[in-house]
């Protein structure tokens, strides 16, 4: 390839060379943070070395390590090492030696805390960057214990060996590269959106609370935000017990950990991230800590403040969220009446100075349905869709909010009873319908659609992310959420926008935020 296909970019760090591919100009592997290893493996990320010769950023980076999961779909030849924090930026080709500058989106990827990566196939930002004109950038972030563990309460005077919210750490540091740096891509480091799903939805309900993210985006999307599974101290510490029985290693030889196999750290994730919910449905092992430091006050008491970043906010959630849990058969959530009655029993224990709704006034918006399917419709709102509501209604006081509900499934999904389900809009938002020749999603048909489907939130999307209103995007307009309205872009088929969508389950579970702490 000609050397002029082969864009150089100087960073803060050093000159990095990428390639052109497909129309976009593309630099993978791009070291952000120092490797978090040795004794800086529980700790909060630092700045990489700088170089001096040009780095080849043309391959993925090392994933953090995790076990293999067949709904997060990495790459056939990734490579797995506690050596992971690399990002990759996805531009226009040609922009990095031009004076316009993109909007900046930045993706935080989803996984429940303990998967994923940014560099997943389904990430491929080309479709993206083409047809919304935008730079993007994937990262990784250290995910399970490595990331998220908070081993502080083991921490003595003399050795503070732990640091909390590591991974959070990282998004931070990833950014402040982005803000630093992303001019030298073409991109825009005024007008940077910070997006993500699930887990990463997660992140970026988080970082909009945080005061030490204050200046590094001015827009967000959170697509199935499960905003309330965020932790305390003392919650946090039990499970960091629970990791270390796992693990094998006492509070007198905390040492080990920092040379510990980080296969050993994998299984000791897995079997707290597999204990915690069934010990306690609701609640997940590996979340963003309340520590006083990072995270001061827990997020949601934070947008119930209006203390939330000023920032225009999109952020929505799909019809079927829990079916892909029960089909995967996976303890996350509590779908069955028996888990479900043990989560209300636990939340009453968590809140014994708040009134909370009647058990029978929420399962009054369920009434009709078989036992399964209201419990499957009790897990998706108690997780996902409530938690949207009340942050909407919060930071729809002080910034522009566009709430929508992905509602669209193919014939085959219907078929298989899962519908528009966690994470299914994700290939809509990336232009990536197809993940390979084994892909059943359209082979009852509907591939046209979907890819009109796709075309138009990408249009919003990337609307969202040049002029943080999406409402011109495509047809319908979508109109800002406000309370007295609560106007939902309900996308499928045919978009439409209805008032006051959720209000029957809306009025059952009233206006107190749920949820663990």
């Amino acid at each position: 390839m000609p050397t002029d296909e082969r864009p150089v970019v100087a960073t803060g760090h050093g000159p990095v060379r990428g390639r052109t591919d497909s129309g976009v100009d593309v630099w993978k592997g791009i070291r952000y943070a120092a490797p978090p290893v040795g004794d800086l493996r529980w700790r909060r990320a630092r700045p990489a070395a700088p170089h001096h010769d040009v780095v080849e950023a043309t391959e993925f980076g090392a994933v953090c390590p995790q076990e293999r999961n067949p709904a997060i779909m990495l790459r056939k030849d990734v490579r797995m090492d506690e050596d992971c924090l690399f990002l990759d930026v996805w531009s226009p080709r040609g922009a990095a030696a031009g004076e316009a500058r993109c909007p900046v989106m930045v993706w935080l990827h989803g996984g429940a805390y303990v998967f994923g990566s940014g560099s997943q196939p389904l990430y491929d930002a080309t479709q993206l960057v083409t047809g919304g004109d935008v730079v993007v950038v994937t990262l990784n972030y250290r995910v399970g214990a490595l990331g998220f563990a908070d081993l502080t309460s083991f921490n003595r005077p003399d050795d503070p060996r732990f640091e909390s919210n590591a991974a959070l750490s990282d998004v931070l540091l990833a950014m402040a590269w982005v803000r630093d740096n992303i001019a030298g891509f073409g991109g825009d480091p005024d007008n940077v959106t910070v997006f993500g799903e699930s887990a990463g939805a997660g992140l970026v309900t988080t970082l909009l609370t945080m005061p030490a993210a204050d200046g590094l985006f001015h827009k967000a999307i959170a697509e199935s935000s499960p905003a309330t599974s965020m932790y305390d101290h003392e919650r946090s510490a039990g499970i960091a017990g629970r990791f270390l029985d796992a693990i094998g290693i006492g509070p007198d030889d905390l040492a080990e950990l920092d040379t510990v196999g980080v296969d050993r750290i994998t299984a000791a994730t897995m079997a707290a991230f597999t204990a915690v919910p069934l010990d306690s449905p609701g609640t997940i092992a590996f979340a963003p800590v309340i520590d006083g430091d990072l995270v001061p006050r827990h997020p949601m008491d934070v947008f119930r403040a209006g203390r939330s970043t000023s920032v225009p906010l999109l952020i929505g959630t799909n019809k079927d969220e829990a079916s892909a849990f029960k089909w995967m058969k996976s303890p996350l959530m509590p779908i069955t009446p028996a888990d479900i009655e043990r989560m209300f029993a636990a939340m009453m224990t968590e809140y014994p100075d708040v009134a909370l709704p009647a058990r029978a006034q929420i399962t009054s918006a369920y009434s009709g349905m078989r036992p399964k399917v209201a419990g499957l419709g009790v897990a998706r709102d108690i997780a996902f869709r409530m938690p949207t509501l009340w942050l909407a209604e919060s930071h729809s006081r002080h910034a522009p909010v566009f709430l929508y509900r992905f509602d669209w499934a193919t014939r085959m999904l219907r078929a298989l009873r899962v519908g528009a389900t966690h994470a299914t809009e994700l290939p809509y938002v990336w232009g990536n319908l197809v993940a390979g020749p084994a892909d059943i999603t359209f082979k009852l048909g509907g591939r046209k659609t979907g890819e009109e489907i796709s075309r138009r939130m990408q249009s919003r999307w990337t609307e969202f992310a040049h002029r943080g209103d999406p409402g011109a995007g495509a047809q319908p307009a979508w109109p800002a959420f406000e309370e007295t309205v609560r106007s939902t872009l309900v996308i499928d088929e045919t978009d439409r926008v209805v008032d006051d969508l959720d209000a029957e389950i809306r009025r059952a579970w009233g206006d107190e935020v749920l949820g663990f702490r």
